[in-house]
């Protein structure tokens, strides 16, 4: 879970100020593709080598680094694939679509295994993407 939030969120800064700065959609698809693989890289490195498994029986090192991290990329490619579109406004259109899916099945998710409420969940994880998506969307029409 960890993993596909991560993901879901951490990319949305870097595609949409790719996107609003060059109008491009294939320059957003690049740098969205190349952080979802960084970020699912990343933190598949920091989940293996934060634990054993042995003091918290979290099992594998390798198994949770390898989950997380695929799960991050997951989080982070779904909303950049819409960039292959190379219409710029149908581009947006499709990512902030696919972003709300992202969003609802993450609140649907955490309801579902963690017992946390759907709205609940739905308004922490729309907040944080709101804010990042808006931060880079910011940074990408100032240049």
């Amino acid at each position: 879970m960890t993993g596909l939030i991560d993901g879901s969120l951490s990319t949305l800064a870097p595609i949409f100020a790719v996107v609003f700065a060059t109008h491009r959609p294939h320059d957003a698809f690049l740098a969205g593709l190349a952080t979802a693989i960084g970020a699912g890289v990343s933190m598949a490195f920091s989940e293996g080598l934060s634990d054993t498994g042995d003091l918290t029986g979290r099992g594998s090192p390798y198994s949770r680094g390898a989950i997380t991290g695929f799960g991050t990329f997951l989080g982070g490619v779904l909303h950049t694939l819409p960039f292959l579109i190379p219409q710029y406004h149908a581009a947006v259109l499709v990512a902030l679509a696919a972003m709300a899916f992202e969003l609802l099945t993450l609140a649907w998710i955490r309801r579902r295994f963690f017992g946390t409420g759907f709205l609940r969940s739905f308004i922490s994880i729309t907040l944080g993407g709101v804010i990042i998506a808006a931060i880079g969307a910011s940074l990408g029409a100032v240049s």
